[in-house]
């Protein structure tokens, strides 16, 4: 209990100290559009081939689980494509990205706080915090809307091959079943979502990797309990953030 504590402590702090103005913008922005491409853009070829893949095994699966005479056919687009509008592409793509773009940062941050790159950051006077860590957050939190709307795309995509390839479900079917009933609100709820589970994954990857304490065997257990912690929040705030928004 206290160690928790302490840690949430620690994590609060690093985060006072990260979430300032930057002392020159014109290094943040240049930082920003870096961190842009090397976690957001860097990622869009997984989040297309999973989503692609997880669009058809849902087709699949769907249809052959609700075969009954009084279920319409174009029940397959529909529940495919609320699956994937709801749940898939914010939080089941967000525990994917939690994997991939927190353990690149947490070890990043680990291997420039082992060779003591960050203290001379520090000695040099400069809020290593900030420098480091707020352009990965803005960055993230901007791009992370582009990824779940390609995800949203390419997994209603996936679906629809598998109308195409196969006799499961027809084309025309499965349109009229990805159109009927659709609330936008949907796709805000899912941005949202996946906003503040990019904050979590950068910031909880930032927290293991700039409090790194020994050698690479270190950065690596970093690197593996910033996944793992940004997972069970990510599940935790999934949790939350549905019963607030969607008990309406």
């Amino acid at each position: 209990m206290l160690k928790g504590l302490h840690k949430f402590g620690e994590y609060t702090l690093l985060m006072l100290r990260a979430i300032t103005i930057p002392d020159r913008w014109s290094m943040f922005f240049k930082q920003t559009s870096k961190e842009i491409y090397k976690l957001g853009v860097d990622s869009l070829w997984i989040v297309i081939f999973i989503s692609i893949f997880i669009g058809a095994v849902l087709t699949i699966q769907v249809s052959l689980n609700i075969q009954s005479p009084i279920i319409p056919d174009f029940t397959v687009g529909y529940i495919t494509r609320e699956v994937i509008l709801l749940e898939f592409s914010s939080s089941i793509m967000c525990l994917i990205l939690a994997g991939k773009v927190g353990s690149n940062i947490a070890s990043e941050l680990g291997t420039m706080r082992v060779t003591e790159q960050i203290d001379a950051l520090e000695i040099m006077g400069v809020n290593s915090a900030n420098y480091l860590i707020f352009p990965k957050i803005v960055a993230f939190m901007i791009f992370i809307p582009v990824l779940v709307i390609f995800s949203m795309f390419f997994g209603i995509m996936g679906g629809y091959f598998i109308a195409w390839a196969t006799d499961m479900i027809t084309i025309s079917k499965y349109e009229f079943g990805i159109q009927y009933w659709f609330q936008p609100y949907y796709i805000r709820y899912s941005i949202i979502k996946s906003m503040v589970f990019a904050f979590v994954i950068v910031t909880t990857a930032s927290y293991y990797g700039y409090y790194v304490k020994g050698g690479a065997l270190q950065v690596g257990k970093a690197s593996t309990n910033s996944v793992v912690m940004g997972s069970v929040l990510i599940l935790a705030l999934d949790l939350v953030m549905t019963q607030l928004m969607l008990s309406r």
